[in-house]
């Protein structure tokens, strides 16, 4: 009899909701709500116009007692109190709260029976009635050996992080202060000093650089003689070897997130501590004073960095931005390095335009004192009067997709009328030649200078025209105007593991050292990455001229025979005999951590005249020689935090070298190895 009233019951129920005239619903014992909003009121009636009795924070179980439409009414037990709830969408379209079932026996909602009436043991409310009879399924027990069923929609557990950069910290990773392959403090991947502000990051860097080399090159006989007996050339025994090692440490504060913009400021801060050992084969080369002997052991402290950088503003959304840097600071001229490559003090202000399409610079510099044996800036002799003004432009994907061209105009303005003499007791300003008189020049240096690729084909190009004034020409003994002009090109193409190369270099040349005008081509300081650069021993080595200091033929890290008493302390030469280079060269990629890479080069000067004047002698031949250079680069970790470097590399002396240092000295050559590890 019970089952066939339970039908009949249930039948009557579904006419009712068809023809709309129920009006009530009953919910299962147990059903209870969930607060999703961050609150919601309690009202005394299903009504929003009413006065609130109280807020419920979000996360809360209300147990419900009646339901009408949205409206819920609740039992907050804690308090013992009662109020109606509105179910409507909250801030972020979630509905403020959300219905729970328990996990009762199976149960039935039926029409209007009566409140708290049993219907086959289940308990019911008297609400409205439900869109249809709905029935509650008891999940079985938990096997503990399964996977656990989701967790109930509880409030959620939050992990308090002290910031969004330490998510890994949080989930318990720990990472030695000195790994720089993690999040770091130390290497400017995580905030520091929270007390100061906020996104401040510090980096910390140390790099060791230690070079080992031995070389053949001819070596002056001082005036006061050889130190060994039978001696009497102009040039005596030709080998030198040398050991440098360099510890560079920086320390760079700045404030802001870099992932997609610059940052806000930044102070940066970079010693090099250096010590030297030297050994030469004639008195007279590290020393003016042969006393002094032929070894010298040396160290210093220089300060190659020390500048501030602020952003000044963002001038698009893409973060295209204005700034300035002031202080001690690095900067190049041109991609390779052919003009000005320095530390110097200075002002500049950079920035870029659509989208990073355009860079720009625009800075003045301010020359400073080198120590001679290290190269390092030197501030207790403080700055030369020598300044550069320059201004340049980078043009991205300028002839086309992936070349950059940039247009640059350099004022290198020197007013050094004061003799200068480095810390080995050598006259380095002015040249020690002719009537050694001190002299100013102005000069400006209009460049172009491009880098990228033609499809498959990879060109980098540099071209300068020098023009100016010299107010003394030492061998003329009068007033001379310049103009010179420069240009280098490389062109190479890869062939999978391998790259072949193909490099072009012109300085011009002076023809009449007597006459009113200087037409060598010299840079302001140049560095320049090319034709095996620092592998070459042409450009690596400085080979010395004339005896007791007085010039050299070239400077060291540099390709122009500029006829100097000093690279790094001397004074631009416009008087000098240019320069023909003509070279292939290319790289193998014999493992991803292993390369090689070699280079022929054929020299030759443009015009002789000046060296037979400095010689007192005939102009010699052009033809300088053969450069030659193989070496490797060795990264055995497949990072660049230690690299190992070698090279071997032979001037073949062509009849002009011959006929200048003569034909005893053989093959000048060098070997070198270089270690640099980088924290």
């Amino acid at each position: 009899m019970n089952k066939i009233k339970f039908i009949v019951r249930a039948m009557v129920f579904s006419v009712a909701l068809t023809l709309g005239e129920a009006q009530a619903e009953t919910l299962p014992v147990g059903y209870q709500l969930q607060v999703n909003a961050n609150t919601i009121k309690v009202y005394p009636k299903p009504d929003e116009a009413e006065i609130a009795l109280f807020e419920i924070p979000k996360g809360n179980l209300l147990d419900v007692i009646e339901q009408q439409g949205d409206w819920y009414r609740i039992k907050v037990s804690s308090i013992n109190e009662l109020g109606w709830v509105h179910q409507v969408p909250a801030e972020y379209g979630e509905m403020t709260v959300s219905v729970l079932s328990n996990r009762g026996p199976v149960g039935y909602a039926l029409e209007n029976i009566g409140n708290g009436q049993l219907i086959d043991g289940t308990e019911t409310l008297l609400s409205k009635p439900l869109a249809a009879p709905q029935k509650l399924v008891t999940l079985p027990p938990i096997d503990p050996s399964q996977i656990p069923p989701p967790e109930a929609n509880l409030p959620r557990d939050f992990i308090p992080i002290e910031d969004r950069w330490r998510l890994m910290q949080a989930l318990g990773f720990k990472f030695p202060w000195y790994d720089p392959y993690h999040q770091n403090e130390l290497k400017g991947d995580l905030p520091v000093f929270p007390e100061w502000g906020e996104e401040l990051f510090l980096n910390l860097g140390a790099i060791s650089d230690t070079i080992v080399q031995y070389q053949r090159v001819p070596l002056p006989v001082a005036s006061q003689g050889s130190s060994y007996v039978g001696a009497n050339n102009t040039f005596g025994r030709n080998t030198l070897h040398a050991g440098v090692e360099n510890i560079i440490l920086s320390v760079d504060l700045s404030k802001g997130d870099t992932t997609f913009k610059p940052p806000e400021w930044e102070l940066k801060f970079s010693p090099v501590l250096n010590r030297s050992y030297v050994k030469a084969a004639e008195l007279g080369v590290l020393n003016v004073d042969p006393s002094h002997g032929d070894t010298r052991s040396d160290g210093y402290v220089g300060v190659q960095e020390l500048f501030a950088d602020v952003h000044l503003r963002n001038v698009s959304d893409r973060y295209d931005f204005d700034s300035v840097r002031v202080g001690i600071q690095p900067f190049t001229s041109d991609f390779r390095g052919f003009l000005y490559q320095d530390v110097p003090f200075g002002v500049r202000f950079f920035g870029n335009r659509d989208n990073n399409q355009y860079q720009y610079n625009l800075g003045w510099f301010k020359r400073v004192e080198k120590d001679t044996n290290s190269g390092l800036n030197d501030l207790s002799q403080g700055f030369r009067n020598d300044d550069i003004i320059t201004a340049n432009l980078y043009i991205q994907d300028s002839l086309v997709k992936g070349y950059t061209s940039q247009f640059s105009v350099t004022y290198n303005v020197n007013n050094e009328k004061d003799q200068h003499y480095n810390n080995n007791g050598f006259l380095v300003r002015p040249l020690n030649v002719g009537d050694i008189r001190p002299h100013n020049y102005h000069v400006t240096y209009l460049g172009y200078a491009g880098e990228g690729h033609f499809d498959r084909w990879n060109l980098s190009t540099t071209t300068y025209l020098a023009f100016g004034y010299d107010s003394h020409n030492e061998i003329s003994r009068k007033p001379a105007n310049i103009f010179a002009g420069f240009h280098a090109t490389e062109l190479s193409r890869d062939f999978d593991w391998v790259r072949v190369r193909a490099n072009l270099a012109i300085a011009s040349a002076d023809t009449d050292p007597y006459g009113g005008r200087e037409t060598g081509f010299d840079a302001i300081l140049e560095n320049p990455n090319f034709a095996g650069s620092d592998t070459s021993y042409f450009i690596r080595q400085s080979i010395p001229l004339i005896g007791g200091g007085a010039l050299a033929l070239t400077g060291g890290n540099g390709i122009l025979p500029s006829l100097r008493s000093s690279k790094d302390e001397g004074q631009s030469n416009f008087i000098n005999p240019g320069l023909f280079l003509l070279g292939i060269g290319a790289d193998f990629d014999i493992t991803p951590e292993f390369r090689v890479f070699g280079n022929v080069s054929n020299l030759r000067f443009l015009d002789t005249t000046v060296l037979g004047y400095l010689l007192s002698e005939t102009p010699p031949s052009n033809q300088l020689g053969v450069d030659t250079s193989i070496g490797f680069h060795w990264r055995p970790w497949l990072h660049q935090n230690v690299i190992f470097n070698g090279s071997v590399a032979a001037l073949i002396p062509g009849t002009g070298l011959k006929q200048m240092y003569g034909t005893s000295q053989g093959t000048l050559y060098s070997i070198v190895f270089n270690a640099v590890l980088t924290f």
